[in-house]
């Protein structure tokens, strides 16, 4: 399997589950995704390192009260101070640091100006995910947002990206992120009574082998299934769980990139 060995600034490099049952949600993710766990214990208490073939997928440790479960997006940057110092003048909010953790890099908390939250991340020891396969991976990172023309504006002037369509973001029904030349992710726009009472934040998909089959199994670990796998045209399948705590997150199947039918 491929190994991720850096990221470019504006890249999505990391994702971690604040969960208020560290145990249970470990048995239901290396039983569902197949990944081992190397526990880090630090200052804050236990650091859980999800693995997938030996390298970093993704992390969780023990939300702090009154958190509710959540997966949480990194982004990577060269100089996170100085990104930190962009937020406030282009509408959105610090909520922690920057701040190092320990040799591993350098972060800040962000809130952006519609509300969803995000992290920044500057790399020393540690430069976020390195499992490159295919399969069992956090492969998208989408911000789901009532106000796609601000989120446009804010992220392009954060990050430098560009999207996909370049203009009429107001009545676009998806929007892509383009960082450089690679699409790094998405933008769902909240319109319409289904999204009433759903807060912005960044969805994060898992990819796997058969939608169907796993939505099945999470189903069987405690998970509840919020909207059944369906079909995206030329991209993949695609379902929205939440896992026992009540962590939202999405898996896809990308037929349109060529995924494997079987792990």
């Amino acid at each position: 399997m491929g190994k991720i060995e850096s990221y470019a600034p504006g890249s999505f490099c990391w994702a971690d589950l604040a969960t208020t049952d560290a145990e249970s949600a470990k048995k239901f993710y290396t039983e569902m995704f197949g990944w081992t766990v190397v526990e880090d214990p630090g200052p804050a208490g236990i650091y859980y390192v999800f693995k997938s073939d030996g390298n970093e997928v993704a992390a969780m440790y023990k939300a702090d009260p009154g958190v509710p479960p959540h997966w949480g997006a990194y982004f990577s940057v060269a100089d996170v101070d100085e990104v930190a110092a962009k937020v406030a003048p282009l509408g959105g909010k610090i909520w922690g640091g920057p701040f190092d953790v320990m040799e591993a890099g350098r972060m800040a908390l962000v809130q952006d100006p519609q509300g969803a939250r995000f992290s920044l991340w500057q790399a020393r020891g540690n430069i976020g995910a390195r499992h490159g396969g295919p399969l069992n991976n956090f492969c998208w990172p989408e911000l789901t947002t009532p106000d796609p023309a601000g989120a446009v504006k804010f992220y392009s002037g954060l990050f430098g990206w560009k999207t996909k369509p370049e203009s009429g973001v107001e009545t676009a029904q998806y929007i892509e992120w383009i960082n450089g030349q690679t699409h790094i992710g998405g933008l769902m726009p909240m319109r319409g009574d289904e999204w009433k009472g759903v807060p912005p934040h960044w969805m994060l998909y898992v990819s796997v082998a058969d939608c169907d089959e796993r939505a099945a199994k999470a189903k069987q670990l405690g998970a509840t299934v919020s909207i059944p796998p369906f079909d995206i045209p030329n991209v993949g399948r695609i379902a929205i769980l939440s896992d026992a705590q009540g962590a939202f997150f999405s898996l896809v199947h990308l037929t349109a990139m060529g995924q494997p039918a079987k792990a």
